[in-house]
């Protein structure tokens, strides 16, 4: 019988301050650098539920709401919303923060899907999730819609096959 874990065991919260080399000639953070500590972040939340090794596999869109400026405290929170097989969804939000202003803004959203794997780099099981605030639910049972999406969109699943999908817009067969 697998392991069962909640989502709070994967909670992670990693905070960076914005410096000059981290910002673009409008002194705003690059996205490129957003993106890496998103990474990170979510790699720590996926380590932390499969208590393996992992790898990056995709990332949904991540669009940008607002500037982050420099001097600004980006906090970033993740956890994973549903495990699979071997891979596993972990949701992503970042909210920038003005520390003297005293003022806070959530910036970005995004999902990032990664595989855990062996020592051989080879996919291994992971435990399930059971979810259990109201936010929580809400993502896991969108989870494996956006995992079909995912497939089809990279071509790895056929969209006649994409049950989830289908029956959201009402489809026939």
């Amino acid at each position: 019988m697998k392991k069962i874990k909640n989502c709070k065991d994967s909670y992670v919260t990693m905070t960076e301050l914005v410096l000059p080399n981290d910002t673009n000639g409008l002194n705003n953070l690059m996205g490129g650098r957003l993106m890496h500590w998103m990474d990170i972040a979510a790699a720590i939340a996926a380590q932390k539920h499969s208590n393996r090794i992992v790898v990056t596999a995709s990332v949904d869109n991540i669009s940008f709401s607002e500037p982050i400026r420099i001097g600004n405290a980006v906090t970033i929170t993740a956890f994973v919303t549903r495990a699979f097989s071997s891979s596993m969804e972990v949701y992503l939000e970042v909210t920038a923060e003005d520390i003297p202003a005293d003022k806070k803004v959530h910036t970005n959203r995004a999902f990032f899907t990664f595989v855990a794997v062996d020592q051989s780099g080879k996919p291994i099981d992971i435990p399930q999730l059971e979810p259990e605030t109201e936010f929580e639910k809400e993502l896991y049972d969108g989870a494996l819609r956006r995992r079909q999406l995912r497939l089809v969109l990279g071509k790895r699943m056929k969209p006649s096959e994409a049950k989830e999908l289908k029956s959201i817009f009402d489809m026939e067969d």
